[in-house]
């Protein structure tokens, strides 16, 4: 059948899943169940095991599901430890639920694949290596792949029913009382790693550094932990802001950002007290430095800003400019280290974040948000994993979630190479057009005519060209030519989950 976005949604996939298509980004009202998890007691004076090796043994066997964090993104160094040991020990039929996959991790996951070790993923996302060998049909089962806060809910309610989770900190005590805030290898904020903490039947601390007993604060308490283990090093905190997470001196890109500002400023949102958040990608962490100016030169500051800490959102906090910093993760290195010393930059959890069946997630409270795109297509709606390939190179991250907010702006060059940014139909619907609001190009925007309200206040800005999306996808594909259609086999790779759990889209096996 069809969704809500014109997306057939095969019967057969369905049923088995008790999957329900995507029909509206409302969800007031709904009502889940959640699961608790096993609980063994413990009596013990530590709970230190010598080795991953160890830990392992005592805790995996063939068929279980394994979770891992992914804040330290691409310096991460504990999930092809623990997956090096669970291929070269012979487990089998491995199903792993990483809130991200990053590069780092691609190596290692094809390989188990390859083997038989690993036969079911679940993730935010995934790119290079990896993304090319699901997209071509690696992996006999599809990909589940939800947001920031689809994942807290399916945690929740036991649609993903972690049996041990590795959990790489760069500190905790002999009892398991951990945060991320301090130590070497410190990252910030855990909020990704506090569901798996809280949900999932065995939780393994993977630590560089072993600190006396109480270790506080405590993100991490040792009531949710049942191992430790310390080894010489869980991750590269320097490369943190790698990736998804640059900041950018394209002047495209900063063009764009600019042209975002006197989106954001015009609009009836920029007032006392506003909240925001910026996604990854250049254009849009780049808005932070030109919304500083704004807000000086009128005066305005901002009650919070939300999601993915970057330093210059942290330089906002300490210039006084905006009141809180709700993080459930750290894009850089500075917004890491400022976790312990700035009492109003809050840790939160995914849950508190984005989750669409708690009683109240923060991006509920969101005025304004910008975030990045792959594709727009001119139902507004937003690809964010696939590539102009059909290869899936991305992660829905917390897209779908933030574009619930009062004005959701999405930043995109009108191009990129040869390649045309605005289509008249996106390869695969991540966020749907119902949550944008206003798309904005290096040559002008294009405002959602469901937002009559908007067109009214922005369509007057001096030296902003505003568009429809068609002509905008016309201009697009005049600079590119018409591009040949994707040639796609009918077998299902991945499945696209909306934050509420039904069925957004599929991505189909790439047929070269």
């Amino acid at each position: 059948m069809k969704n809500n976005v014109n997306r057939e949604i095969p019967d057969h996939l369905l049923e088995p899943l008790n999957r329900k298509p995507f029909t509206t980004v409302d969800y007031e009202g709904t009502v889940t169940q959640r699961v608790a998890p096993r609980v063994t007691a413990t009596s013990g004076r530590s709970k230190v095991v010598a080795s991953l090796k160890e830990v392992i043994a005592k805790t995996v066997k063939d068929g279980m599901t394994l979770s891992f964090h992914h804040h330290f993104r691409e310096g991460d160094f504990v999930f092809n430890q623990v997956m090096r040991l669970v291929i070269d020990m012979g487990y089998k039929n491995i199903a792993i639920a990483p809130s991200s996959l990053t590069n780092v991790m691609n190596a290692i996951v094809v390989e188990a694949i390859e083997k038989g070790v690993v036969t079911n993923i679940t993730s935010s996302g995934m790119r290079g290596t990896l993304g090319d060998a699901i997209s071509h049909g690696a992996l006999a089962n599809p990909v589940i792949f939800r947001s920031h806060g689809g994942r807290a809910r399916a945690i929740e309610t036991g649609e993903i029913a972690i049996d041990v989770a590795f959990l790489g900190v760069p500190n905790a005590d002999e009892m398991g009382n951990a945060n991320g805030m301090f130590g070497a290898t410190a990252f910030g904020s855990l909020g990704y790693a506090l569901m798996d903490a809280q949900y999932a039947q065995t939780v393994v601390l993977v630590t560089d550094e072993l600190k006396p007993y109480p270790n506080t604060p405590a993100s991490i308490t040792q009531t949710q932990v049942d191992y430790i283990v310390k080894v010489d090093a869980v991750g590269d905190p320097d490369k943190i802001g790698s990736g998804a997470t640059r900041f950018t001196t394209d002047p495209k890109e900063l063009k764009i950002a600019k042209t975002v500002n006197e989106v954001i400023t015009h609009s009836p949102y920029f007032k006392q007290g506003f909240s925001f958040q910026t996604g990854s990608g250049g254009a849009a962490l780049a808005v932070s430095r030109f919304l500083r100016k704004a807000m000086l030169d009128q005066k305005i500051t901002a009650s919070f800003g939300l999601g993915g800490i970057t330093k210059p959102m942290v330089d906002l906090l300490e210039e006084g400019l905006v009141d809180k910093l709700m993080d459930v993760q750290d894009f850089d290195k500075g917004a890491a280290q400022s976790m312990h010393t700035n009492p109003n930059q809050q840790e939160i959890d995914a849950s508190w974040y984005a989750d669409p069946a708690n009683k109240g997630a923060m991006v509920d409270k969101l005025d304004i948000v910008i975030l990045s795109a792959l594709e727009i297509d001119t139902d507004f709606n937003v690809n964010v994993m696939t590539g102009s390939d059909g290869v899936i190179r991305g992660a829905i991250g917390g897209h779908q979630d933030a574009a619930t907010a009062q004005l959701t702006i999405i930043s995109a060059p009108l191009v990129r190479g040869r390649i045309a940014t605005i289509v008249p139909r996106v390869t695969t619907v991540v966020t749907p057009g119902d949550s944008i609001d206003v798309v904005v190009t290096e040559v002008g925007i294009a405002i959602n005519p469901k937002r009559r309200d908007l067109q009214e206040v922005l369509s007057n800005i001096p030296g902003i060209p505003v568009y429809t999306i068609e002509a905008l996808q016309q201009m697009a594909e005049q600079q590119t030519g018409t591009p040949q259609a994707l040639s796609f086999t009918d077998r299902v790779v991945a499945l696209i989950e909306y934050r509420d759990g039904t069925l957004m889209d599929t991505i189909l096996e790439v047929n070269d």
